[in-house]
């Protein structure tokens, strides 16, 4: 597979009140339950983007700092696009402890040459758990000079221009996308 992945963990956990990396979901921390699942999909490389290397970085995974000043994932994922040999990037975020193999399978099996996909829910599309082409970090390096960093937007205009295509989540995949923001969410899920 040429694909390359990132896991998104640069947030600042303000509504969380601590890192969300190492909150236990089901006995294990997010960040090993979204490693393992990147694992599986047996990736060419996998990153950790954050502000800053996380004690809990494994050393068999490349640490990527966010491009400064933070804006959020868009300064992660810019980073990563800048940083990978191969032909896309998959984008999982720390806090969506549901996803699964089998769905990001599924992802990987839409994209083509020079195009990448993002999942569409019923809220919008799920920019942080997609696979984006490696042309679209031009796109992601102009966002960050903008004063627009919203990923719905820049997505969108991807989607506008063909570098990446929607895929319509199914109503039973729609729970994939939950994410934790605050330890109320815990239960939820």
């Amino acid at each position: 597979m040429n694909i390359s992945a990132v896991l998104l963990a640069g947030g600042e956990s303000r509504r969380m009140g601590k890192d969300k990396a190492t909150l236990l979901f089901c006995g294990k921390p997010l960040w090993e339950i979204q490693l393992e699942v990147l694992r599986r999909l047996e990736p060419a490389e996998i990153f950790i983007s954050a502000r800053s290397d996380p004690a809990w970085r494994p050393d068999d995974v490349q640490f990527i700092a966010d491009i400064p000043p933070s804006r959020g994932p868009l300064s992660g994922l810019a980073a990563s696009l800048a940083n990978i040999p191969t032909t896309h990037l998959l984008a999982l975020a720390i806090d969506m402890p549901l996803m699964t193999e089998n769905y990001l399978r599924t992802l990987c099996d839409h994209i083509e040459p020079d195009r990448g996909v993002v999942p569409k829910t019923v809220h919008g599309v799920e920019p942080l758990a997609a696979i984006y082409p490696r042309e679209a970090a031009i796109e992601f390096r102009e966002a960050l000079m903008g004063t627009d960093f919203s990923l719905q937007t820049l997505t969108r205009r991807q989607v506008e221009s063909g570098k990446l295509r929607e895929i319509p989540v199914t109503e039973q995949d729609q729970t994939l996308f939950l994410n934790v923001n605050e330890l109320s969410d815990m239960p939820a899920l």
